[in-house]
């Protein structure tokens, strides 16, 4: 079998933060902005907490079937999970999406190339 890439988005919304949380991510914002943002394993955390209180982790990830598809979007759910916790930052509505790069259709100029090719 061959190694699949994943990509998984966990989305949700920062809850009860206090005004030192709110004050310490507004300070960390410009390493969390979203023209930064980036597929990793670690996972990368993009918001605008000035704007509104919504946060996206983006999680980039390898199987090599469907099943492990799903279970690199817990992963990345748990993950995501772990990262508010340990900082100590109320969420809710943690939900997540994943996509298998293998299944994606290709974009406009993927076509052309592989039109190319044949």
């Amino acid at each position: 079998m061959s190694t699949r890439t994943f990509r998984i988005t966990v989305r949700g919304v920062f809850d009860g933060l206090t005004a030192e949380q709110r004050a310490a991510l507004l300070a960390d914002a410009d390493a969390h902005d979203v023209l930064r943002a980036a597929f990793t394993a670690e996972g990368h955390l993009s918001y605008d907490i000035a704007a509104r209180t919504a946060f996206t982790f983006r999680f980039a990830d390898t199987g090599e079937t469907d099943e492990d598809l799903l279970t690199a979007a817990a992963r990345a759910e748990s993950a995501a999970e772990a990262w508010l916790t340990g900082r100590g930052y109320g969420f809710k509505n943690l939900r997540s999406q994943a996509e298998d790069l293998s299944q994606a259709p290709l974009g406009k100029r993927q076509r052309r190339g592989a039109a190319g090719a044949a």
